[in-house]
C-alpha cells in the first residue's frame, strides 16, 4: 500500500453521497444539454434568472428543495425521461419533437414548457405516449 492511507493503516473514506439538490441540479443541466436548450430557455422552464442558470451550470448554485425551482426541475426531468423512452434515446428526435407543432397539445412543447401549466400538460402528454400499448 502506498499513500497517506497506507501510512496510517486506515482505508480511505468513501465520498459522501450526493444530496438530492446536487443530483437534480446536475441532471437538469445534462438534460438541457441533450435537448440543446439555452441557458435562457432553461431559466424560463425552471423559473430562474439566466444568471442563476449560468451559476447552476458552473456548479456554483444548486436547486433548492424548498423552492418552486426544485419542483419545476422534477417535472422537466420527468418529461426528459419519458421522451427518452418514447424516442429510444435519440436526442435528435427528442429535440425535434420539442420544437415541432403538436396538435394534441395545441402548441410546440418547448413553448408550453415555459409555464407551469404547460410543463404539467407536456409531462402528462409524454407520459401517456410512453404507456401506449
Amino acid at each position: 500500500m502506498t499513500g497517506p492511507s497506507a501510512a496510517s493503516g486506515t482505508a480511505p473514506s468513501p465520498a459522501a453521497p450526493a444530496s438530492p439538490e446536487q443530483v437534480l441540479s446536475r441532471a437538469s443541466i445534462r438534460a438541457a444539454d441533450h435537448l440543446g436548450l439555452t441557458n435562457a430557455l432553461l431559466a424560463r422552464i425552471l423559473g430562474l434568472s439566466e444568471a442563476s442558470v449560468s451559476r447552476l451550470r458552473a456548479g456554483r448554485y444548486l436547486l433548492q428543495r424548498d423552492r418552486k425551482e426544485f419542483e419545476l426541475a422534477q417535472l422537466f426531468l420527468r418529461i426528459v425521461r419519458s421522451l427518452d423512452a418514447v424516442t429510444g434515446g435519440d436526442d435528435a428526435s427528442a429535440r425535434s419533437w420539442l420544437r415541432a407543432d403538436n396538435l394534441a397539445l395545441g402548441a410546440r412543447p418547448i413553448d408550453l414548457m415555459t409555464t407551469v401549466r404547460g410543463l404539467v400538460a407536456t409531462a402528462d402528454y409524454v407520459d401517456s405516449r410512453r404507456a401506449v400499448l
